[in-house]
Formats: structure tokens, C-alpha cells, sequence
């Protein structure tokens, strides 16, 4: 008997939307196949703790099983990380309000925060989605390599010694890099008119 008749196919985003859209709960164990350790990791750099990322995913296929239908994602795995990392920074931040939880979003937001602290509120003056559309249009232009740190920093709160890792580079390079990043952001929302 042949191995690779053993192997389960993975199937596309397209037709895991499609099983959604039919409400065929079938649409759910795909999702967590294809697309279950990417939420756990991110997950885990926000909470640090193995049961609260599970119950994060669950909530995350419950969410995305509520909001297929009436939404298409155009994107997929984007539109499942979004729901995932809302519902883990929620609970972040009803954790960090009992007391003191040791994560990696922590370090990566106190970070990126020094960038975009400003005396005056960046709410006043913009919206944040509008703020998340420069952020955006910023990133797209960055190298394969400064988007793949900026994202696994920002969006997946990545350890920094992770990133070397994959990346192959120093800690103190991507160190390097992050403070590039972050200078070019805020020289980039200064030439748009946010001065933080």
C-alpha cells in the first residue's frame, strides 16, 4: 500500500469557506488542521498559558462559524488571526487586570509604544482604523525581511530570539532591524501629518 495515500490532503481556504457558508461543521476541524497551530502560537506569545490558548482557539472557530455567514474573508488565515488575537488580547487584558502575566505582546506593544507615544492623543486627530491603514501602507513597504519582523513582532508578538532564529540572523541584528523599522514608522506617519 502506497504512504502517500495515507496522508490527508489539506484542503483550500476556499473550500473550508464554503463548508462555513453550507454549515457544515466539518468547516471547523478543517480549520483547526490547517490553520490550528498557527492560532495556539500566537495565542501563546500573548498569554503564556496552555489552557487559556485553547480556550482562545475554540472561541476563535466559534467566532469565525457566527461571522461566515454574511462574511466572505478574502484572505483567510488573516481573517481567523484577527478574530484569534482579539478575543486572546481581550483576555489578556481581563488577566493583567487580577494581576501580572508574563508575555512577549507585553514586551512587543511597551516597544512599539515608545514610537508612537505622543503628548497629544493620536485618537483625536485620527481614527485608528485610519492610523491602521498608514501602518499598512508602511509595511508594504518594507523588505520580505523587515515585513516577516515587523509582523512576527507586532501582529504574532514573537519572541526576538525567534525571529533570528528563522530569519538565521543575531538577536542583536534583529534588535537592529526593529529600531530601523521603528524609526522609518515614525518618520513615515510625521510626513502623513501624525507626529508622535
Amino acid at each position: 500500500m502506497n504512504n502517500c495515500s495515507n496522508r490527508k490532503q489539506i484542503i483550500s481556504d476556499e473550500q473550508i469557506i464554503e463548508m462555513y457558508w453550507a454549515r457544515n461543521e466539518k468547516a471547523i476541524k478543517e480549520t483547526d488542521e490547517k490553520y490550528g497551530s498557527l492560532l495556539f502560537r500566537i495565542a501563546y506569545n500573548i498569554l503564556h498559558d496552555r489552557c487559556d490558548c485553547e480556550e482562545c482557539q475554540n472561541d476563535t472557530y466559534l467566532g469565525v462559524w457566527n461571522t461566515i455567514p454574511p462574511t466572505r474573508p478574502s484572505v483567510f488565515p488573516a481573517f481567523i488571526t484577527r478574530i484569534l488575537r482579539r478575543i486572546a488580547i481581550n483576555r489578556y487584558h481581563y488577566k493583567t487586570s487580577q494581576k501580572r502575566v508574563p508575555s512577549e505582546f507585553t514586551v512587543s506593544m511597551e516597544e512599539l509604544n515608545e514610537t508612537l507615544q505622543s503628548d497629544m492623543s493620536v485618537e483625536r486627530d485620527f481614527e485608528a482604523k485610519e492610523l491602521g491603514e498608514m501602518i499598512s501602507d508602511y509595511v508594504k513597504y518594507l523588505s520580505e525581511r523587515q515585513q516577516y519582523i515587523f509582523v512576527g513582532r507586532y501582529y504574532m508578538a514573537e519572541a526576538v530570539d525567534r525571529l533570528a532564529a528563522d530569519l538565521g540572523l543575531s538577536v542583536s541584528s534583529v534588535y537592529r532591524e526593529l529600531e530601523k523599522i521603528k524609526a522609518g514608522l515614525k518618520s513615515y506617519l510625521e510626513r502623513r501629518g501624525v507626529y508622535v
